[in-house]
């Protein structure tokens, strides 16, 4: 064969032999002439099989859907009156002199040449390597790809660097609940796994990194819902000697560029994007994550807009303390003293900033609390021991005491936020392999039981409840 060339470049060989490899989209068949549409990609061709040649016609006439071929022929243009408008190629087919059969394929479960939104999650989750052959979840993932490439250019030329943090980590009283990974080195010890990088990228801080970020994997075990995920990935980033207002104007500058490059026909609603206080927020729309579209029926009108001054902290249901975004903020400045000094409590407003998208939070973080005391009051004011607070974050101290610089960050929902530009009714038709909506895998069939010999080397065993 000769070296292999993509569907979306026939259009500049004209009238040259080709090698093409793909899957059989569509097969018709005329009689004395087959005609077979192949995918691969980067688009569609339209294959010419004639009758003339004997055998390579009987293997054309064998071709089903979802078979994988590769062939070579020569690239024609269409005839007047059989152009295909609808695609890139469509000016353009190819006569089949040599065709290989890679592989065959069983009748896939569902339509490939729909956009799947009538077939049954459970079904399309199960085949899930089947599903991503259709174009709008290629379209979707390639998009994905694409924004993902504008973020690491833009920070880039920030100054930015990627760091990736561990996903083996410590357990600490954060918000959500932990995934737990037990240890067999130390039995009966566990690692857990990363509801954020929180921790490590203000470690990042104090060691000097100044500017960092990464597409983050994080992990929560909590219910899921359209726009949640057991597993999501997270623009996580963290930048050293800022106020809030250095962290928000960066990030309104990086999505008015993602938007404007990216998806040139979506208009951005108001720019600079609108502020509203989580108070007002609250007054006007019963809600912390407003959709402020004038148009909601427009499905490429984006209405951003950041929501500020969050109470720092909420009553529990035993009436303690409990933060109301992240632990590790600091309170607005003009609230330090009432924080050190664990006063009106109540009162105290946070640097916490929320950036939200028609009506979905799509992002959110803080500048952060960079001094020991003033990260020890936040914990004791959550009720929390010496002994609790040294035991999960006394490492954390231990950094603030070398010279922290002052800090703050952001981490965006990638998947959240991909949905809504690419028009998708939830985050799992934007992930390439996601879970069901009650956290399944029916791909890979997890979560799964483990063998008796796994257990005991982890020192574990399993304790069935009564019922």
């Amino acid at each position: 064969m000769m070296t292999r060339t993509w569907i979306k470049d026939i259009v500049h060989n004209a009238g040259e032999m080709v090698s093409l490899s793909g899957w059989v989209f569509v097969r018709r068949d005329h009689g004395k002439i087959i005609f077979i549409d192949l995918r691969d990609k980067t688009g569609v061709a339209q294959l010419v099989f004639l009758g003339k040649d004997k055998e390579l016609f009987l293997r054309a006439s064998m071709l089903r859907s979802e078979w994988v071929i590769s062939i070579v022929g020569e690239v024609n243009t269409r005839p007047d009156g059989m152009v295909n408008h609808d695609i890139e190629t469509g000016n353009y087919e190819v006569l089949v002199k040599e065709c290989v059969i890679l592989n065959e394929a069983q009748t896939p479960p569902f339509e490939i040449e729909t956009d799947g939104l009538s077939v049954g999650e459970e079904v399309r989750m199960a085949y899930r390597y089947l599903d991503l052959r259709r174009a709008r979840l290629h379209q979707n993932i390639e998009a994905r790809s694409d924004v993902m490439k504008r973020v690491r250019d833009f920070l880039s030329e920030e100054l930015f660097t990627e760091v990736e943090t561990p996903v083996l980590g410590k357990s600490t009283p954060e918000g959500a609940r932990d995934y737990l990974v037990p240890s067999r080195i130390y039995p009966g010890n566990f690692y857990a796994l990363p509801q954020s990088p929180q921790q490590y990228k203000q470690l990042l801080m104090v060691g000097g990194m100044e500017r960092y970020y990464q597409f983050a994997r994080c992990f929560r075990d909590e219910d899921t819902r359209g726009d949640r995920q057991p597993e999501f990935t997270q623009l996580d980033m963290e930048m050293s000697f800022v106020e809030q207002e250095d962290v928000m104007a960066l990030n309104e500058k990086l999505l008015i560029h993602l938007v404007q490059t990216a998806y040139p026909d979506k208009k951005i609603q108001e720019i600079p994007f609108p502020r509203l206080s989580y108070k007002d927020a609250m007054e006007r729309y019963r809600t912390d994550r407003p959709d402020l579209r004038r148009d909601k029926q427009d499905p490429n009108l984006l209405a951003f807009c950041w929501v500020v001054d969050f109470p720092f902290f909420e009553t529990t249901d035993t009436g303690g303390w409990t933060f109301t975004h992240n632990p590790f903020s600091a309170p607005k400045p003009e609230y330090m003293d009432n924080l050190l000094a664990k006063r009106n409590i109540g009162t105290i407003i946070t640097s916490q900033y929320d950036i939200v998208l028609n009506g979905w939070e799509i992002g959110g973080g803080s500048i952060r609390n960079h001094t020991p005391a003033a990260l020890r009051s936040v914990f004791e004011i959550m009720g929390f021991s010496e002994k609790q607070i040294q035991e999960n974050f006394g490492h954390m101290l231990a950094a603030f005491s070398y010279g922290a610089p002052p800090h703050g960050g952001i981490a965006w929902g990638m998947d959240r936020l991909m949905m809504i530009l690419q028009n998708e009714p939830n985050i799992r038709e934007v992930i390439a392999f996601p879970k069901t909506g009650d956290a399944k895998d029916l791909m890979m069939h997890a979560p799964s039981g483990v063998t008796s010999e796994q257990l005991k080397e982890l020192s574990l065993e399993i304790k069935t409840q009564k019922k």
